[in-house]
């Protein structure tokens, strides 16, 4: 495993508590809607300017080869966003990322062992079983505390 992707891995999760950006807009918008919306065009047009960029050409057969799943990432994505919107400030930064994170895990070792939506399949282990529970652990106690 490169260092490198490790360092983008952690970038992505330290940017995840950033969530309240979208949640302080839908405050002053009060229209989760719309403020997804606007989340999902500044995205877009944020994708766009990097393809200007990089200037990767179009995938064209490449498409047809895709699982039916691997086209529902934006969908899921809307999920998470909406959620974000209407949640994260009631909750507050540490438990709603706390939370989302955990759920994360368990989700992932799932997903690992079972081997499911592409990944290798890894054995959902008792030591990684006890890491998830140190995470809900954790959690709990940032809750509590």
């Amino acid at each position: 495993m490169s260092w490198l992707f490790v360092l983008f891995a952690a970038t992505a999760g330290a940017l995840n508590p950033f969530q309240n950006v979208n949640a302080e807009l839908n405050k002053h918008l009060q229209q989760p809607v719309w403020a997804a919306a606007w989340v999902y065009l500044s995205g877009f047009l944020g994708v766009m300017l990097l393809q200007a960029i990089v200037r990767q050409a179009w995938p064209g057969q490449a498409i047809t080869s895709a699982p039916w799943w691997a086209w529902f990432g934006g969908l899921l994505s809307i999920v998470t966003t909406m959620i974000g919107l209407m949640f994260a400030q009631k909750l507050g930064s540490g438990i709603f990322t706390g939370v989302s994170i955990s759920a994360s895990i368990l989700v992932s070792i799932l997903l690992d062992h079972m081997g499911w939506i592409g990944f290798k399949q890894h054995p959902a282990s008792p030591m990684r079983l006890a890491g998830a529970g140190l995470m809900v652990l954790g959690v709990w106690l940032v809750s509590r505390f």
